[in-house]
Formats: structure tokens, C-alpha cells, sequence
């Protein structure tokens, strides 16, 4: 297939549309008062979410230099699902500020490679203040918060996942699946448990 080619500012001007385009679609589902996305779907009904990551990774824009913009916003977003399990909404934001930001500076003639040592320790600076401003998260009342935001707001969950957490301890491991009912549901495994068969029957 033949590659199209863009330069300069037609170029930038497609990837900062797509990169907006994504963002602002995932940026209204976020905090405590974001509102619900209406994905359609191939097939079945629709999906209703305000799960950020699972918004960006529904989209996929028709223009291939703003989908490269959209690409770049959800590799964020998917990256942090990845590492952090949360706050998906919050890098996309941070994303598009970022690249919005840095795009202006090198449209006025920065340095790329300035902006981005610039962003580097702005980055350390944010983690450093971020450490000091933070609260450990001690006991019940804490945990039951905490999992109730994670999950959108969802209070039962948010208590299960504290009992949860309260059982196994500081060293237990939790695992999420999906269910295979509408029931939402706890399971208690002591011991070790071996999701497989043996490797060979002639052990």
C-alpha cells in the first residue's frame, strides 16, 4: 500500500487534531462527577463505560495522520492501565497538555530535545512533590474508599475489595476476573492454587 507523506505544520496540525479529538473524548469520564460513553459496537448492544482506557481503546479515526495523533494518546493510556491498574483518564489529560504545550514551543523555534530534558525534570519535580503530599492508606475505612473510586464509584465493590484486603494481608495476593453471573463475588483460596494440570501425567 502507498504511504502518504505530510511535513511541517500540516502535519502537526493532523496529529494535535487526533491527539484532541481522543482526549476529549476520555477526559469527560474523569473524577468522581465524569460522566458515562456510549461505545457502539459491531455487534450486540452498545457499551455504556467511564472507564477511560476502554474509551481510547474503542477509537480509531478515519483521517491516518489524526490517527496517528489518537495512537499516540492511547499508547499512554494503555501503558499507564498497565503499570498503575488506574488514573487512565488522568494521563490522557496530562498527555494532550503536554504535547499541546511542547507543539506550540517548537512551532515558536525551540529545541525538541530542550522540551523534552524541560519535561523530564518537570516530571521529577511533580513525583517529588507528589511523594511529600501523599497519605499511606491504613485500614478499612481507607482501602474501602479507595477501591470504591477505582471502581467507578461502586460502593459494594469497593467494601469487598477492603474485607479482601483485610483477610489476605499486606503479603496476600487478590486476583480480579470477570464473572461468569451478574453477581459480584469472593472467593477465599489458602494455600497455593495451580491454575494447570501437571506438566507430565508420569510424575
Amino acid at each position: 500500500m502507498a504511504k502518504q507523506i505530510s511535513y511541517d505544520a500540516s502535519a502537526r496540525d493532523h496529529i494535535r487534531n487526533g491527539v484532541s479529538k481522543l482526549a476529549r473524548a476520555v477526559k469527560i469520564t474523569l473524577g468522581p462527577r465524569g460522566r458515562n460513553v456510549i461505545i457502539e459496537k459491531s455487534f450486540g448492544s452498545p457499551t455504556v463505560t467511564k472507564d477511560g482506557v476502554t474509551v481510547s481503546k474503542e477509537i480509531d479515526l478515519e483521517d491516518p495522520y489524526e490517527n496517528m495523533g489518537a495512537q499516540l494518546v492511547k499508547q499512554v493510556a494503555s501503558q499507564t492501565n498497565d503499570q498503575a491498574g488506574d488514573g487512565t483518564t488522568t494521563a490522557t489529560v496530562l498527555a494532550e497538555g503536554i504535547f499541546l504545550e511542547g507543539l506550540k514551543n517548537v512551532t515558536a523555534g525551540a529545541s525538541p530535545v530542550g522540551i523534552k530534558r524541560g519535561i523530564d525534570k518537570a516530571v521529577d519535580a511533580a513525583v517529588a512533590s507528589l511523594k511529600k503530599q501523599s497519605n499511606p492508606v491504613k485500614g478499612h475505612e481507607d482501602i474501602a474508599q479507595v477501591g470504591t473510586i477505582a471502581a467507578n464509584g461502586d460502593v459494594e465493590v469497593g467494601e469487598m475489595i477492603a474485607k479482601a484486603m483485610d483477610r489476605v494481608g499486606k503479603d496476600g495476593v487478590i486476583t480480579v476476573e470477570d464473572g461468569k453471573t451478574i453477581n459480584t463475588e469472593v472467593e477465599w483460596v489458602e494455600g497455593m492454587q495451580f491454575d494447570k494440570g501437571f506438566l507430565s501425567p508420569h510424575f
